[in-house]
Order: C-alpha cells, then structure tokens, then sequence
C-alpha cells in the first residue's frame, strides 16, 4: 500500500472513533462515576469554598437571610494525562492495521481504569487527604458549628467509626443519593486522541512511526467529608451499625441533622466475604433475619486491598 494523505486521514477517523465509541460505551456503566461529582472547570483550577458553606431552607419573613461563602482554601489545579501509542509506517504500508483497532478501544479501557484507580485512590487515601475545610477527609476533628452562619465555637465531629488509631484493612460507608458525591472530578478537557503522521516531524522521521495518543486534563478531589464513613476496626455486624449510626447522626452548622443514610458499603477484595457476611446475607447462622440484609449495597473495589 502506497501511504497517501487519504491514508492517513482514514486511519486518524479509525483510531479516534473506535477510541470514543468504547470509550462512550464503557462511561455509562463505569464504577467510578457513581462516586464522583462531575465539575466543569473553565480555568487553570476550582475553588471549592461553596462545600463549607451550603444554604439552608427557612420560612421567609421579612428579608432574605443571606448565608456568607465560608472562606475555604480548597483548590484542585488541573493537572495533564496521557497515553500514547506509536503506528510502525510499515504496518500501515502492509495494511495490517486490525490490531490497531482493537488497541485504540483499549486505551477507552485503560482511560476508565485510570479514572477508577483515581478515585479509589481518593476513597483509600482520605485518612491524609485534605477536604474542604482543611482537616483530612477521614478524620476526628471536622469543626461543626454551632450557628448556621458559621460562627461560634465549633465541635469536633468525626467520621472515622471506632478507634482513630486502629490500623486493620479499611471499609467505607458512602451515601451516593443525590447529585452532590463525596468525590469531585474535576473536567477541564474530554479525552481527545491526537495525532502525529507528518513524515516532516522529527520523531516520524527518524523512527519511522506515527503517533497517537490520549491527551486529559482535569483533576479528583474530595467532596462533603458528610458523606463518608471510614473504618480499620473489623467489618461485622456491630461495626457496621456503629457506622450507620455515625452517618445518620451528622448535623449541619446551627444543629439540624443533615439527614444522611449510606447507601453503598465500599470494600477491597480482602474484604469481599465480610461485607457479603454483614449485607447480602438473608439469615443468620441461627437462622434468625440478619437486620442489616441490603441496608446498603455492596460494592467491591479490585483496586483497593
């Protein structure tokens, strides 16, 4: 094959739309999508000050009661990603471009890998990771205020279920009901498939390779620390509804109780059979109803221990 212009324009449309067709395909049933918010970002970084500061429905008399943004130093910088793939020039000159094709829908795959090791990196690493207000995401002193406009002295309240110090392996209570999620990914640029095939460039010249490849820019952060429970003590029956406990006692600034429930218990695959033992088992051993039979849904993360 003689490698034209028209060649090559066809191979960039093949590899780009196989690449976003998977890629379509696989976003709709991606496991990572289901913890995260997704923010549009339209600058080099997002400041997140609205987090510390959510507004509260009251009875309206008299004038509007204005609620101040909390002044938070929480801001996630776009960061850059990518993945490239070289094209041997010969391969396009003996047309054996099949495997191509099959390649370009792996790094759909690997796109949405790298999306869902981020955020369960996030959900393992929230015990150092910062949140909005300036304490790690888990952690035993998130300041709650006594005033909804956030003044007064604040109490300590944690999400961490039992002891602070334990070091066994973590499990997760998330509540993903609503539009807000614990997590944030930050999107400033869709992933785009970019190419090099100008026989003039240095690099297509000296190699005899064209290249294409995934470029990203965005960023993952933390969300309402409200939303999660973390804990290293043992996964069982009483752990469990000590954390449920936790989650549905956490209370807005001014006092009112945010009215959070989990809905999904997160753990690593060491932790598979503990957690189908608390949720997806009907009946005890005795043959008693196990109360917390599908209180939350299971989830099992390949990319946490």
């Amino acid at each position: 094959m003689i490698i034209t212009n028209e060649t090559l324009s066809s191979l960039r449309t093949m590899v780009r739309g196989e690449f976003q067709s998977r890629l379509t395909g696989l976003k709709t049933q991606a496991l990572y999508k289901t913890l995260v918010t997704i923010i549009q970002s339209n600058s080099s970084s997002n400041t997140y000050g609205w987090l510390g500061k959510f507004p509260q429905m009251i009875e309206w008399v008299g004038e509007r009661v204005i609620k101040d943004m909390k002044e938070m130093a929480y801001e996630l910088f776009n960061k850059k990603y990518e993945a490239t793939l070289g094209i041997d020039r010969a391969d396009i000159e003996d047309d054996n471009l099949g495997i191509y094709r099959t390649l370009s829908q792996s790094y759909a795959d690997e796109f949405v890998s790298f999306c869902n090791r981020k955020v369960f990196a996030l959900l393992s690493g929230g015990f150092e990771g910062l949140c909005y207000d300036g304490q790690p995401f888990f952690d035993a002193e998130h300041p709650v205020y006594p005033n909804t406009d956030g003044t007064g002295t604040a109490e300590s309240v944690s999400n961490i279920q039992g002891d602070v110090a334990a070091t066994g392996t973590p499990w997760f209570l998330v509540n993903l009901s609503g539009v807000l999620k614990p997590f944030i990914l930050q999107e400033r640029i869709a992933p785009e498939m970019e190419s090099i095939t100008d026989t003039k460039n240095d690099h297509v010249f000296m190699n005899d390779e064209y290249l294409y490849g995934i470029r990203y820019r965005g960023n993952f952060g933390y969300g309402f620390w409200q939303q999660a429970v973390a804990s290293k003590e043992t996964l069982n029956a009483e752990n469990y509804k000590a954390a449920v406990a936790k989650m549905k006692a956490f209370k807005r600034d001014g006092g009112d109780k945010l009215g959070i429930v989990p809905t999904h218990l997160v753990v690593g695959s060491s932790l598979e059979s503990a957690g189908r033992e608390v949720v997806e088992k009907e009946n005890l051993t005795g043959g008693e109803s196990n109360i917390n039979y599908h209180t939350t849904e299971l989830v099992v993360s390949p990319w946490m221990e």
